[in-house]
């Protein structure tokens, strides 16, 4: 008897795939895809659909499992040797917080939000694709969980991510993007997570973060950044694919995924400027400056991505050179705000020390010594003065981003951006022409926003006062304020031998 011809890679791939696909007898497709027609796409052939990766789920199980191994092997080492006590200074543990607070629950939105497009899409290439990246996502929270939870046990602001995440009010901006896109239907979900958001501009994340922890002595959180990157590899394929697939189908489809490129990248430029913050003002040992971060993942590899799909019509996003502009200045404003506002964040905030401000004078010779320093500088003299400064009021919003209206216009920059539509009566606040051009075109989305000054001026927020609201959050008094005088620094000059006078001088 003849002996079975071994099949292929694509052949296995096609046969463990697609060819899982069945007829429909008493349902028609509508019926049973009731989300793949509503937002105007229009896919002509699914079978079309490629993925470059052709991974079948006991090759997938097979990779992951050897990559957990080792990432959790590397967890129990650094846990077993102190190595909290290797990083570069207390003060990056608050980038931690940052992190684990807004991204980690991305993350988990992602996988959700993954296993709904799996189910919406009548291609079953598709459907395996978003299968395994919802699995991903899922993975990558869980692995952030576990790497940081061990910093848990010796520093403040990293009990309670995601009742902080659906409550505290600046995580509302990665809240309400990620609520965007997830509020959204499956062709748009893809478009704003799989192309704006992974492909476009998730090295703007995970590369300047890794790196910058690499530097910091932080090993465990650079072991699962590269763990997940694998990850982010098939992912940014994924969304390129996407896009390219919806683009080849029909003509009608370019004009709707362009506007949706043209909100997501506006959109998520807004979300990572707190990214930035973290790259220029929570890292004491520094890898690269926002600006030097945007110019090369975004002007250099991003203008070339769009270069390359340009013969399918689609053109850099709208306003992109308006990031580009801003790029001298976003970093700075954002620490300002957060530094006045220190004491209702759940992590610290401080001036930077002298060389750190010079450095910035270094990174930004054309806006920091001008504008910034300065003010830096008054912050400084006021602290040693006993005059601590906190915002006594409750910012304005932006109702489309959730950013409190601190951006300046670039060509003024000591006056602030202020723009605004009116909607059934009621006027609607924005800090960009970006943001007020995604409102103007779906207002009936954007006037649901749940702006937390609002709640909290209507009391739906614990109460009247900041110590309700704090609680509300479920921050604990060492949580906030300034981190000089906090219990995160004093454990750790204790830890590591320091004199506290000395320090504090």
């Amino acid at each position: 008897m003849a002996q079975a011809k071994k099949m292929s890679l694509k052949d296995k791939y096609t046969t463990m795939t697609s060819d899982l696909a069945w007829d429909f007898s008493y349902k028609s497709q509508s019926e049973v895809f009731p989300l793949c027609d509503f937002e105007g796409i229009k896919i002509e052939d699914w079978s079309k659909w490629e993925d470059p990766f052709r991974l079948t789920m006991d090759a997938y199980w097979k990779y992951q499992g050897e990559k957990e191994r080792k990432l959790y092997a590397v967890i129990d080492a650094f846990t077993q040797n102190n190595a909290h006590l290797g990083v570069s200074d207390a003060r990056y543990i608050n980038s931690l917080k940052i992190f684990l607070t807004a991204v980690t629950p991305l993350e988990y939105g992602a996988h959700r939000g993954f296993a709904m497009a799996g189910r919406a899409f009548p291609g079953v290439g598709a459907q395996v694709a978003s299968q395994m990246q919802s699995i991903d996502e899922l993975r990558h929270a869980q692995t952030q969980l576990h790497t940081i939870s061990q910093y848990n046990k010796y520093f403040d602001g990293l009990h309670d991510p995601f009742h902080m995440y659906d409550r505290a009010w600046y995580l509302s901006v990665p809240k309400s993007y990620f609520e965007d896109a997830l509020s959204a239907g499956p062709f748009e979900f893809v478009t704003a997570i799989s192309f704006s958001f992974e492909y476009v501009l998730t090295n703007l994340l995970f590369m300047p973060f890794m790196s910058g922890a690499a530097y910091n002595g932080d090993m465990a959180t650079v072991n699962f950044g590269f763990s997940a990157q694998s990850d982010e590899s098939r992912h940014m394929t994924l969304g390129l694919e996407v896009i390219k697939f919806i683009l080849e189908q029909h003509p009608d489809n370019l004009p709707i995924v362009q506007r949706w490129i043209d909100k997501y990248f506006w959109r998520g430029y807004r979300l990572l400027g707190i990214v930035g913050m973290m790259m220029d003002y929570m890292h004491p040992k520094r890898v690269m400056s926002w600006k030097e971060g945007w110019e090369m993942y975004f002007e250099q590899n991003g203008k070339a991505l769009f270069d390359d799909l340009a013969r399918y019509g689609i053109t850099m996003p709208k306003f992109w050179e308006k990031s580009v502009e801003e790029k001298e200045h976003i970093t700075h404003q954002l620490w300002l705000t957060f530094y006045s506002v220190g004491n209702a964040a759940g992590f610290h905030t401080w001036v930077p020390e002298d060389s750190e401000l010079d450095w910035l004078s270094e990174k930004y010779p054309n806006t920091f010594d001008k504008y910034y320093r300065p003010r830096f500088e008054y912050l400084r003299a006021q602290e040693k003065a006993g005059k601590r400064f906190y915002s006594a009021a409750l910012p304005q919003l932006c109702q489309t981003c959730q950013i409190p209206m601190v951006f300046t216009d670039t060509s003024k920059p000591t006056e602030r951006v202020y723009k605004h539509s009116t909607y059934n009566g009621d006027k609607f606040h924005f800090c960009s022409d970006g943001c007020k051009s995604v409102f103007d075109h779906e207002p009936e989305k954007y006037v649901q926003a749940w702006l937390p000054p609002h709640q909290i001026f209507q009391g739906n927020c614990g109460g009247p006062t900041i110590p309700d609201v704090l609680k509300y959050y479920h921050f604990s008094e060492n949580d906030p304020g300034e981190f000089l005088h906090s219990r995160d620094n004093a454990n750790w000059n204790e830890w590591k031998g320091l004199n506290k006078d000395d320090e504090a001088a």
